[in-house]
């Protein structure tokens, strides 16, 4: 999010797909808390835009795609697992 940024909801308690619903405004504060301003220390919530039932994909506003590692190490990682994937097999062969 940008500076200035507002969501219009407020991201709930997990479940599988990232959402879910909070019990109390309690549950929102320590949930902001706990799990937003560890990453976003200057983040703030707009209580008076609260709305009970509202539900966002958490990943849409806070998920960052790191990049992947470079190509090199991972063939030499794929090549190891090659190589243990054969011992084991000529273990198992005999």
């Amino acid at each position: 999010m940008q500076g200035g940024d507002t969501l219009d909801v407020v991201v709930v308690t997990r479940t599988d797909a990232g959402g879910g619903t909070f019990r109390s405004p309690n549950d929102v504060d320590g949930y902001c808390a706990r799990e937003v301003r560890p990453h976003v220390p200057d983040a703030w919530m707009d209580r008076g835009r609260d709305k009970e039932g509202c539900e966002i994909d958490s990943n849409r506003h806070c998920y960052a795609c790191a990049p992947p590692r470079p190509l090199a190490e991972i063939d030499a990682d794929l090549m190891r697992a090659e190589e243990e994937i054969v011992r084991l097999l000529r273990e198992v062969a005999g």
